[in-house]
């Protein structure tokens, strides 16, 4: 295999070999969406969900405004995964607090019932019970206990057989055992030196305890199976100790046809220190036998009982420590691990990249080393003449081209200019990175004099080649006819201080049937981001474009000096976010210094922690999640979720020096992340509120070998809500959307690890925990409750108190590890009395409004209605309103254009500029008798590529884009995939 191909190093993660990750049992990542308009009436889920809400047929929940069937449905299934979370916390309940006490009630517990023969100094057992003879005004009784601590004395007192009403029975009277008088004189046990003691008279017990001063302990005395061993006439019956020394003391000789003794003898005499002592099994064979032991001899003889534990008591001691050996191990693992990234990776992650020693690149991708059917069209421009730059990788450096993506929607201007002024002032060179404002729709903030794009605009000094720009179609991501959007493409400079940063600012504008709206051009958040997905994806494959699309690879072209495919790197940050100057550099610098890395965030934190008491009780669950959750899980290389307010994606990846593999701009996570027919509770929580982590999640399921990771020293602030309303509607997004994802999450079979000792594990565990969160904080108020009136007295009854000290205690530990500023400290002491809001109103509220898709009090914008969201459908999507056309295709159409317009001496829709052409063969394009199907050969093989904006059932074949110099060649439908196993995720046509 060329070297040039090989796998790049694994980076300063755990690596993944044949130990975590096993190839041999990979599948290939099945849509978490399938993009059906209709579920099947038979669906299981759909049955289900009727089932448990048989109770509101429709026509009650279209009275109770429920009117179309999507919206019922939704409420439907919103019930059920309310009922399945109230079972789950029933489970947790149960398993908590029930289970004990069904399996081993107080009546089965030895540590309450008994006292273990020869435990504790100064007891004798009388009639069973451990009675305490420490004070005893009798010597003989002292010095018995301190023989033998514990030892049997009952045969020692007066007793008749009249007393014991069992031993009366006439059918039992052929039994020695029976009819035996223990203190009769014609017996050799002839004298009782001790008082009389009737265990039917309470009177006799307590005159025989004030008389010799004695106390009953109230616990039973209690023996083991070795320690019943060494005393030699001692057996078992059904648990029931009985002590036999007075018959054999008084029968010291079998005798005949006495089935009794013969069991008693049998018994006895059997030579096993573990449990051969029980004559449970030889009493019960025959009637007579059966009925002597239970009427009588368990009276007379009885001297304790087994103090074992029963099996329903070991079994919840088993299963409590198997939960707590569970849980702690986790909680361990996870502090742990995270100690070890930020002791020992966090800084190497972000290092200074060593510089490349190589001085060259591979001939491939050296200019005209490349016939013109291999290039990208656009790639001959720099041959023509143009203005249009090239690089090389080497010249490229540790400076990678990168786009700082903002999304706006209703910031005002000093929350906007924060951000642009950040962005502009990161320690990063101007000429390679590119901002770009997307804003979301014609939008007035509350409170602001001016819409989100007029202010964005105010901020930018436009390019003058380019003063007013046309509203360009696009596919948006949306439902019905509202899939049709415009927007404007503005073209300039971000100036601050003594620095310009290329600009562009692209305004949804909608089309002009929603002009009159309040929202217009309104699609989320997810729709900006897939703006700049998709723009990269054509460009990357060469696929078709949009008039947005093209629009921008000429504004782009135009303010870099390069092409867009130079472009590896997208920086995503929130309107509202400021970032710390240094913060871009040190996440490029972890995507140079591990090429597996596809995607990692920063830390985010709070810029208005002291305005109220909302945003006080936010610092600490930041920090924590970002410290102890991401760091984690940037052991492994699999942080579950990127925050969109800060983190960064590759756009595509170096393979070698003379290949590419696309990462955020691949076909299958940008058509799947673009679903437009989002119908079931399920995909809209995933894709209408949980948009990054759901992107995240498509990553990880595509590219279960790259990384996701956390470099703790990129921070950012942003503002929070300080009020309470505003929380709850942003934690109700994000519990829903967390909820949804890692049910998605928890199916992945390719992360790394193995049943236990698995992120696959990990994520179900939390997803168990997240659902049951507002059970979880009611048992641990009852729990410390419990333990202040009735403290444990064993360790099972101690194990929840050891989880819960585990969970609360680590984090302040990790604090002092890590930031070592005890001001976290307070702030986790302020989180902690702030544990009912977080464990149990949030979640609560969460879960009751799983079918509530709107932003609810976050951002709110005038005009806009309660319940609004950009996922209903209106109307149907026309297509021919948004004209797909390649490249060349477009700039043919523009040449032509302005041959027309020359001809006729009026100006051109597009101003000439440095980097447009008049001409065909100087814009670098293919003939127009170029065949698009031709199949490419090279020297690693050939593949032709399909058209993923092609109709169904269509695959339109080209060639793929090869770049001169820095620009990369010939991405085959091997590459695309992560790794070997991924050879085959293009079908060929």
């Amino acid at each position: 295999m060329d070297a040039s191909y090989a796998p790049p190093a694994r980076g300063n993660t755990l690596s993944r070999n044949k130990t975590l990750s096993r190839p041999e049992r990979y599948q290939a990542a099945t849509p978490l969406l399938t993009g059906k308009k209709e579920r099947k009436p038979l669906d299981p889920w759909v049955i289900f969900s009727r089932i448990v809400t048989f109770w509101a047929p429709n026509v009650i929940l279209s009275k109770c405004g429920f009117r179309d069937k999507q919206s019922q449905q939704a409420w439907r299934e919103k019930v059920t995964l309310c009922f399945l979370a109230f079972l789950m916390g029933c489970l947790v309940v149960f398993l908590t607090v029930g289970l004990r006490p069904l399996l081993c009630p107080d009546s089965a517990q030895t540590s309450k019932l008994y006292l273990n023969y020869g435990e504790s100094a100064g007891y004798l057992g009388i009639l069973g019970w451990q009675f305490d003879v420490t004070n005893t005004n009798n010597t003989a009784l002292r010095s018995l206990a301190e023989k033998q601590n514990g030892q049997d004395i009952t045969y020692l007192f007066k007793r008749n057989n009249s007393d014991i009403s069992g031993c009366t029975d006439s059918s039992i009277q052929n039994f020695a055992a029976v009819t035996l008088a223990l203190c009769n004189n014609s017996t050799a046990n002839s004298t009782c030196p001790l008082d009389y003691l009737n265990v039917n008279d309470i009177k006799t017990i307590n005159t025989i305890q004030n008389d010799y001063n004695i106390t009953n302990s109230t616990k039973q005395v209690g023996y083991d199976w070795v320690e019943l061993w060494n005393l030699t006439n001692y057996l078992v019956f059904d648990g029931v100790v009985l002590n036999f020394d007075p018959y054999i003391a008084a029968y010291p000789n079998k005798l005949e046809n006495d089935t009794v003794d013969s069991i008693i003898r049998d018994v006895l005499s059997t030579d096993h220190p573990e449990g051969g002592k029980d004559a449970t099994r030889l009493f019960f064979g025959q009637d007579d036998t059966k009925q002597a032991v239970l009427k009588c001899l368990t009276q007379k003889y009885y001297a304790g009982h087994i103090g074992k534990q029963t099996i329903g008591c070991f079994t919840s001691d088993l299963f409590n420590i198997i939960m707590l050996v569970t849980i702690l191990s986790i909680i361990m693992v996870r502090f742990f691990m995270a100690c070890i990234f930020d002791w020992f990776i966090s800084h190497r992650l972000a290092r200074k990249p060593k510089k490349s020693k190589k001085n060259v690149v591979s001939p491939q991708v050296i200019a005209g080393g490349l016939s013109r059917h291999q290039a990208a069209p656009w790639a001959h421009q720099s041959e023509s003449g143009s203005a249009i730059k090239t690089v090389s990788l080497d010249e490229v450096g540790n400076d990678l081209f990168t786009v700082l993506l903002v999304t706006c929607y209703s910031e005002g201007e000093s929350g906007l200019r924060m951000t642009c002024e950040s962005m502009a002032a990161t320690d990063y060179p101007d000429d390679r990175k590119l901002l770009f404002l997307i804003c979301d729709g014609n939008i007035t903030g509350s409170g602001n004099d001016l819409s989100t794009p007029d202010i964005a605009i105010s901020l930018l000094e436009l390019d003058k080649n380019f003063p007013d720009p046309q509203p360009q179609s696009y596919i948006a991501v949306a439902a019905g006819s509202k899939r049709h959007n415009m927007a404007k493409v503005y073209c300039g400079h971000f100036p601050y201080q003594e620095r310009r940063v290329p600009t562009i600012l692209v305004s949804k504008c909608g089309t002009p049937e929603e002009q009159k709206k309040p929202k217009a051009g309104n699609r989320g958040k997810r729709d900006s981001q897939l703006i700049l997905m998709n723009f990269f994806k054509s460009v990357t494959y060469n696929d078709r474009m949009t008039a947005l699309d093209y629009d921008l690879f000429k504004k782009v072209t135009h303010l870099m000096n390069y092409t867009p495919d130079y472009f590896e790197i997208v920086l995503m940050v929130d309107a509202d976010t400021k970032v710390y100057p240094d913060s871009l550099r040190l996440l490029i610098n972890c995507m140079c210094n591990d090429q597996l890395i596809m995607g990692l965030c920063g830390e985010t934190k709070i810029a208005n922690k002291r305005d109220s008491w909302v945003t006080g009780i936010q610092v600490f669950e930041y920090y924590i999640s970002h410290h102890l959750g991401k760091g984690f899980e940037s052991v492994f290389g699999g942080v579950t979720c990127l925050p969109g307010c800060f983190c960064m994606y590759r756009l595509k990846a170096r393979k070698g020096d003379d290949d590419w593999v696309p990462i955020i701009t691949k076909p299958e996570i940008v058509d799947e992340y673009s679903q437009n027919d989002v119908v079931t509770l399920h995909q809209k929580n995933l894709l209408l509120l949980g948009e990054d982590r759901f992107l995240t999640t498509l990553m990880l399921r595509n590219f279960p070998r790259r990384k996701m990771t956390f470099c703790p020293r990129a921070v950012c602030k942003t503002v929070v809500p300080d009020e309470f309303n505003v929380l709850l509607s942003q934690r109700r997004r994000w519990i829903n959307s967390t909820i949804h994802n890692l049910m998605e999450l928890v199916l992945v079979r390719n992360l790394c690890g193995t049943f236990c000792f698995s992120m696959q594990f990990v994520i179900f565990m939390e997803l168990c925990g997240t659902i049951v969160l507002p059970v979880a904080i009611l048992l641990t108020f009852w729990l410390i409750i419990s333990s202040i009136m009735n403290p444990p007295t064993s360790f099972s009854e101690a194990t929840p108190l050891m989880m819960l000290a585990a969970v609360l205690g680590l984090p302040a530990i990790l604090i002092l590890i890590t930031t070592r500023k005890l001001i976290y400290i307070a702030w986790m002491l302020i989180y902690l009395l702030a544990l009912p809001v977080w464990n149990f109103v949030l979640p609560t509220y969460a879960y009751w409004h799983f079918d509530d898709f709107s932003w609810g009090e976050t951002r709110k914008v005038e005009g806009e209605g309660k319940g609004d969201d950009h996922g209903k459908k209106e109307g149907e999507f026309d297509a021919s309103k948004v004209p797909c056309k390649r490249w060349e295709d477009w700039e043919r159409h523009r040449i032509r254009k302005n041959k027309r317009q020359e001809r006729k001496n009026q100006p051109t829709s597009y101003p000439t500029h440095q980097t447009t052409f008049d001409d065909d063969e100087k814009a670098g394009l293919l003939p127009s008798s170029y065949e698009d199907r031709a199949s490419i050969s090279s020297d690693v093989g050939h593949e032709e590529f399909y058209d993923y904006n092609a109709p169904s059932g269509t695959t339109t074949a080209y060639p793929p884009q090869q770049y001169d110099q820095y620009q990369p060649v010939t991405i085959e439908a091997r590459d695309i995939g992560d790794d070997d196993e991924r050879n085959n995720d293009r079908q060929e046509e």
